[in-house]
């Protein structure tokens, strides 16, 4: 059977909602320690068996202060960068957790309230603080009728390899803002000139989720991963085709509207992508609430409030 709009948007919204599912969220956060900062602000959730590796000092280190939350020592970035980096290093050498066999060397950023920087880490090792991370999704595509230009990810990918993918997408890295990264990606990813992205792509909001992994994403199942997903559309001529770049994409495709809600349907889209096409259907009058029974929910959990400190990607 196809899944409905609402089943797609709980495939990715998929730690219970405080409003939707309230029981089940408390239930949930029962089994979860909170990590803070020193000033004792919720920065992430961890799951029973990261508790447990943070407790072992031989080799978790002795960084960390563990009681009803959980705290990494250090009074500055840096003195907290390098603790934590001594930590899931280890992890990773004593194969701790399957994840970090997917190693990025690729830096993502914590922040505190306010949109303060707190802290550096691993991107590979961010799901397993459940903290919030980053990045851009673009929808290139033509217009009268729209057709949206779709990728199929490369199937040798360790994370949802041969799936569908966004036009253009990429996690934000440490030093990084928004649309320099859109930038970045669109050539890497789309072969999109520069100067063409920067002209025609427009920002259109963020999407807002908190997602549990699966084995799809590579490493252990039900690890937390609450995102933020900065959101442009690009509309394009005709005689502007996206070709692979380098090795994340196989092919591009483009769609028509009825062909891209059939492969949603059929469950082929890696999971946040869900979130940023059906926001684009609902920008552009395609869901309704006179077609859609859900529309309301749907528009709210793919904008759910998280309950962490967000980012300021705003410029100095």
């Amino acid at each position: 059977m196809p899944f409905t709009n609402l089943e797609l948007v709980e495939q990715v919204d998929a730690f219970p909602h405080p409003v939707y599912h309230s029981a089940e969220h408390a239930k949930q956060l029962s089994t979860l320690v909170r990590l803070t900062t020193a000033a004792g602000d919720t920065i992430g959730y961890l799951l029973p068996s990261v508790v447990a590796a943070l407790k072992d000092t031989a080799l978790s280190g002795t960084w960390w202060d563990i009681g009803d939350s959980i705290t990494l020592r250090g009074n500055t970035i840096e003195e907290r960068n390098e603790n934590i980096l001594k930590t899931v290093t280890s992890w990773r050498e004593n194969k701790t957790f399957k994840v970090l066999g997917g190693w990025r060397n690729e830096l993502y950023a914590v922040y505190a309230p306010a949109g303060q920087l707190y802290l550096t880490m691993e991107r590979a090792a961010t799901c397993l603080f459940g903290v919030v991370t980053y990045g851009v999704h673009m929808t290139v595509y033509t217009t009268n009728p729209i057709r949206i230009w779709v990728p199929r990810r490369n199937i040798n990918k360790a994370t949802y390899g041969g799936m569908l993918d966004n036009s253009v997408a990429g996690g934000i890295a440490a030093g990084m803002g928004a649309f320099e990264t859109l930038v970045k990606e669109g050539a890497e990813e789309a072969s999109l000139p520069e100067d063409l992205v920067r002209e025609r792509a427009k920002c259109t909001g963020a999407a807002t989720y908190f997602y549990v992994r699966d084995k799809r994403a590579g490493g252990e199942d039900g690890l937390l991963q609450p995102e933020v997903e900065y959101t442009y559309d690009m509309e394009v001529p005709e005689d502007v085709v996206l070709k692979p770049c380098d090795d994340e994409v196989q092919e591009f495709r483009l769609w028509d509207v009825e062909k891209v809600k059939h492969e949603l349907a059929a469950g082929n889209f890696k999971p946040n992508c869900i979130m940023i096409l059906l926001d684009f259907f609902i920008r552009h009058n395609i869901i309704t609430p006179e077609n859609e029974p859900d529309f309301l929910q749907i528009s709210a959990r793919i904008h759910r409030a998280l309950e962490f400190p967000l980012a300021s990607h705003a410029l100095a």
